[in-house]
C-alpha cells in the first residue's frame, strides 16, 4: 500500500482524482473501455469532483458500478447512494457506457445475484475507496468477511457505522438509519486491478491508523487493502495525524 499525505481535503481530492483518472485514460488507451467502482460519502466529494474535471476520458466507454447501497431505503432519500451518484456524478458526464447502481428496494438475493453476475463480466480496472470511522470497506463492518467468494453480500451494519452515517447529517436520529445493506464483498473489491482510497478528515485517524499499522485482520477490515499489489491511500494531515511515521 502506498501513503500519500496532502494538506488539506482538496488537496487530496484533486491527487487522488488525477491519480484515477489518469488510471481510466491508461485502461480506455489499451483495452479500449474501462470498468470502474465509484464510492460515496461525504469523503468522497473532492475525489469525484477533481475525476470530474479531469479531461481526456471518453466517458461513453466506461462502466460504472458501485460499492453498497441500504436495504429498504428509496432513491429519493437524501442517504441513497443511487440518488448520491446520480446527484454528483452520473448527470455531469457524457452517457457512459453502462450503469449498474445497486437497487435496495427489491428482493435483496436476487439484486446481490444480478450485480454479481455483471461485476464477474465486467473486471474492474479502478476503484475509488474509502475507510469508514470503524475501519470498514466498503460496509463490510467489523468483524468482516474475508472468505466469501460472492461479489455481492447483504450486511447487517453494526452501530458504529450507523452513528457515523448520522454524524455525517444523512438521517435525523440513529433509529432511522438502516440497519441492513448491499455491499461489494472484500474479496471483489481486491480483484480489482488498481484502488484509489480516499481518506480525509481527524475523524478518521484512527481507522487510517488501524489500517496502515496493523496486521491483516477481519476485525479491521480495510486492513484487506495491505494485500492489493496496487493500492494509493490519499490522507490529508488530519487524516494522517495518528500515524507512528508521516
Amino acid at each position: 500500500m502506498k501513503i500519500r499525505v496532502n494538506n488539506n481535503p482538496q488537496d487530496l481530492g484533486q491527487t487522488a482524482g488525477k491519480a484515477g483518472a489518469e488510471l481510466v485514460r491508461k485502461a480506455i488507451a489499451q483495452k479500449g473501455f474501462a470498468n470502474i467502482i465509484l464510492a460515496t460519502g461525504t469523503s468522497q466529494f473532492e475525489t469525484l469532483n477533481q475525476l470530474l474535471l479531469e479531461p481526456g476520458i471518453d466517458w461513453s466507454k466506461v462502466t460504472l458500478f458501485h460499492l453498497d447501497e441500504y436495504i429498504g431505503l428509496p432513491i429519493t432519500h437524501p442517504a441513497s447512494f443511487r440518488k448520491y451518484l446520480k446527484e454528483r456524478f452520473i448527470s455531469k458526464v457524457p452517457s457512459l457506457k453502462g450503469v449498474n447502481l445497486i437497487d435496495g428496494e427489491v428482493d435483496p438475493s436476487a439484486e446481490c445475484e444480478r450485480l454479481s453476475a455483471l461485476i464477474l463480466a465486467h473486471p474492474i480496472d479502478v476503484a475509488f475507496v474509502g475507510i469508514g470511522e470503524n475501519g470498514h470497506l466498503a460496509f463490510n463492518d467489523p468483524p468482516a468477511d474475508f472468505e466469501t467468494e460472492k461479489p455481492y453480500i447483504v450486511v447487517e451494519l453494526d452501530e458504529s457505522c450507523r452513528k457515523q452515517q448520522l454524524g455525517e447529517g444523512w438521517f435525523p436520529n440513529l433509529e432511522a438509519v438502516p440497519t441492513k445493506a448491499i455491499s461489494m464483498s472484500v474479496k471483489q473489491i481486491l480483484k480489482s486491478k488498481a484502488i484509489i482510497c480516499s481518506v480525509p478528515d481527524l475523524r478518521k485517524s484512527q481507522a487510517v491508523k488501524d489500517t496502515i499499522e496493523n496486521p491483516v485482520s477481519n476485525l479491521f477490515p480495510a486492513t484487506a487493502l495491505q494485500l492489493h499489489p496496487d493500492c494509493t491511500c490519499f490522507l490529508d494531515t488530519d487524516s494522517a495525524s495518528l500515524l507512528s511515521s508521516r
